[in-house]
């Protein structure tokens, strides 16, 4: 059932937080300018059916969905960003274990040809972000035991899930998206018992600033057009 099939039908506070937080994706992603945000997220809460609801993120992606307008292609400074960070070398650490505690692997270092993680009743992060590669394909071993690893990978990285789950499970929600020319490989295999292994795709702090500012002066270059044509 959609909100556009039961477009009367009341919507709950759950209904509302759920566009809300959407919104609050695409204002970290550049998506929407802080008025624009704002003025949905009012929308939102004064909300009383679905029907009122669905047209507020009607242009926006569901969360962990890619639009199919953008091109991984489209921010070339990002694709050749990527390719210049395969460095080769052994790699800064090729292995972290968290019992009931965590690890976090995260900022500048070189991700290893083959990287091995545990998180025993614990969790653990791999972010890829800022990272460069010790190899065109890098694989991550991820074994989790009641515990949680969050992978985290920029655009333009290809991602490949091997991994195996009881009673747990490997996202795949990223599985799929073609790399961009040049770009790593990163392969994500390993065991997962009452425990998971998650993937996401973000930007770094510093694109996603980029990319609000880039949008933002367009917005005032359109204005500018708008008011020498009047």
């Amino acid at each position: 059932m959609t909100d556009d099939s039961v477009p009367d039908l009341r919507a709950s506070d759950a209904d509302r937080e759920r566009v809300a937080e959407i919104l609050r994706d695409a204002l970290a992603e550049g998506r929407l300018d802080m008025a624009e945000f704002e003025e949905r997220l009012d929308a939102t809460y004064q909300a009383r059916t679905y029907g009122e609801l669905a047209p507020i993120t009607r242009d926006l992606p569901a969360p962990g969905l890619t639009a199919p307008s953008v091109s991984l292609t489209k921010e070339p400074a990002a694709d050749s960003d990527l390719s210049g960070r395969i460095v080769g070398g052994e790699g800064s650490s090729t292995w972290a274990v968290a019992v009931m505690s965590g690890f976090q692997r995260k900022g500048r270092w070189t991700m290893p040809r083959r990287f091995t993680c545990l998180a025993f009743w614990g969790g653990g992060e791999i972010d890829l972000r800022e990272a460069n590669f010790a190899d065109r394909e890098v694989e991550i071993n991820a074994i989790a035991i009641m515990g949680g690893i969050d992978v985290i990978v920029p655009p333009g990285v290809e991602v490949v899930v091997r991994g195996i789950g009881i009673m747990g499970g490997f996202d795949h929600q990223e599985e799929g998206v073609p790399g961009a020319p040049g770009a790593p490989r990163v392969i994500i295999t390993g065991f997962a018992f009452w425990g998971g292994v998650g993937v996401q795709r973000k930007l770094t702090r510093a694109e996603k600033q980029r990319l609000r500012e880039e949008r933002r002066q367009e917005k005032l270059d359109g204005r500018a057009g708008r008011r020498q044509l009047d």
